[in-house]
């Protein structure tokens, strides 16, 4: 019969005549710390006995299906206000001339804007963080 003892914190116990084997922590039953974890919600596990919280309802909004409405007014521009009626489109030649010039589409490309001007400095900006955090997402730590 031999024995053999592992590190300080479990005790290794291999008998050869009786083929058996013991781990035993090191600290004591008094010693040790015991896991105590939360009790469940009474009803939470158990559906229709309570209710998870106030529930919120879907708002249904009036669509309009005027389809010469649609066409001449700004639908939705007074969405809050009870009982005011949408703004009526007037004819092009009534509003500025700036407003045909804006553009809808896609931010002019950086080489387009003025160096001097603090929309390019911020785009330039933007971009530098962009491909920082790439960069960034490609360190491993």
């Amino acid at each position: 019969m031999w024995r053999t003892r592992v590190s300080s914190l479990f005790s290794l116990t291999v008998s050869s005549a009786a083929v058996s084997c013991r781990l035993l922590p090191a600290a004591t039953t008094a010693t040790q710390q015991h896991r105590h974890y939360a009790k469940p919600l009474a009803g939470l596990g158990k559906k229709g006995k309570m209710k998870l919280g106030p529930t919120m309802e879907k708002v249904r909004l009036p669509v309009e299906s005027d389809a010469e409405k649609l066409v001449t007014h700004v639908m939705g521009s007074h969405p809050v206000k009870e009982g005011r009626e949408d703004v009526k489109l007037k004819d092009d030649s009534e509003y500025p001339d700036w407003l045909w010039t804006l553009r809808t589409g896609k931010p002019p490309p950086l080489h387009e804007l003025d160096s001097n001007s603090k929309e390019y400095w911020k785009r330039l900006r933007n971009l530098a963080l962009k491909e920082q955090n790439k960069l960034k997402k490609l360190k491993k730590f």
